[in-house]
């Protein structure tokens, strides 16, 4: 199945149904007067946020959807059926905007929510509503009111605990392989992950689920490389895990770039809590890990971690910071990790971890 988070829709709910004209003839009923029954209403336009569905695709190949008209109103004052509703099923955490992408018009971020974004027009009066005192017969009904018809734009965010961010190349798809079942495309050149990808993560009895987004460069903002939209799916993370690989010249210069490409993408993505992580550690020797560790972490401000996704040197402590800031724990001990994890680092690396 191929991801796709956007896509353009046009829908129109239906229009209501004719009222009737038409006047009681029986045999030895001598007035029989009008009995022209109003028209139905027009069927709705909905949107409802299902599950078993994380991609947008259905609405590449089809892009309008109209509802029905109500069934025009009859004689012997019948009034007409309404017309048979259109719901839209998209995933969780897809918003609605207008035509011009920009006005929010809902958000579905839960599984079972179902809004109407077009109303059905009302059906029109049959002549039966319009008789009076002075108008015992009268010749005339109201036409159906018509439906709305709009253009909407359906954007999906996806709905992940974390998010993992980085440059290209930076180890993000082989670390969510490593951690969870999901299998992304990886290769050894820059963008192999072209959509981002979701997994889920167990650690100490706690699953999680985590977005491995496609990778940043400079100037991503500007629409360089395959541009910063897909950054929309970590909005509604609690924690982004940001990758910097052991193989990049200038570490400080790699976590600067993707932290220049988050604010200038939304500020508020600077301010969610951030774990930072030295990837491919297994490159290198433990002079020049402690060497790009040391510039890394002036850089940042912060205390990055080593992980080797493919030795699986490290994992086990990332997941469990996830976890702690996932569910916002505090000062929770961590187990220590089974020594059999840390085998291909140097004993110094490891015993400082253990104790970490």
């Amino acid at each position: 199945m191929k991801f796709l988070d956007q896509a353009k829709v046009y829908i129109k709910s239906g229009d209501g149904g004719a009222g009737a004209i038409s006047f009681r003839r029986e045999k030895f009923i001598e007035f029989g007067g009008p009995d022209g029954g109003d028209g139905g209403r027009g069927g709705d336009v909905f949107i409802e946020a299902v599950s078993g569905l994380n991609t947008l695709i259905d609405y590449r190949y089809q892009q309008h959807f109209r509802a029905k008209t109500g069934t025009h109103g009859m004689g012997r004052n019948r009034t007409g059926a309404k017309g048979a509703d259109v719901t839209l099923k998209v995933p969780a955490g897809t918003q609605v905007y207008a035509e011009d992408n920009e006005t929010l018009l809902c958000d579905l971020s839960q599984i079972g929510q179902r809004v109407r974004i077009a109303a059905g027009g009302n059906g029109g009066f049959g002549n039966d509503y319009f008789k009076t005192s002075v108008n015992q017969s009268p010749y005339r009904a109201n036409p159906g009111l018509e439906g709305e018809e709009l253009t909407i734009w359906l954007r999906l965010k996806l709905i992940a605990d974390a998010g993992v961010v980085g440059l290209p190349n930076a180890g993000k798809s082989t670390f969510l392989a490593s951690v969870t079942a999901a299998r992304p495309k990886i290769a050894d050149y820059p963008f192999t992950t072209l959509h981002p990808n979701l997994g889920v993560a167990t650690v100490d009895g706690a699953e999680f689920v985590i977005a491995d987004i496609p990778g940043l460069i400079e100037g991503a903002h500007e629409g360089v490389g395959i541009g910063d939209r897909f950054l929309g799916h970590v909005e509604r993370t609690r924690v982004l895990l940001h990758l910097v690989s052991a193989t990049e010249e200038d570490v400080a210069y790699a976590y600067r770039t993707v932290r220049a490409e988050l604010h200038a993408y939304d500020e508020s993505l600077t301010d969610k809590p951030e774990i930072l992580a030295l990837s491919k550690i297994d490159t290198l020797s433990e002079e020049e890990l402690a060497e790009k560790l040391k510039i890394l972490g002036k850089a940042s401000g912060k205390r990055p971690l080593a992980i080797s996704a493919v030795s699986r040197a490290g994992m086990t402590p990332v997941l469990r910071q996830l976890r702690r800031e996932i569910l916002g724990i505090t000062g929770e001990e961590e187990e220590a990790p089974s020594p059999d994890r840390w085998a291909a680092l140097p004993d110094s690396y490891s015993e400082r971890q253990d104790r970490e």
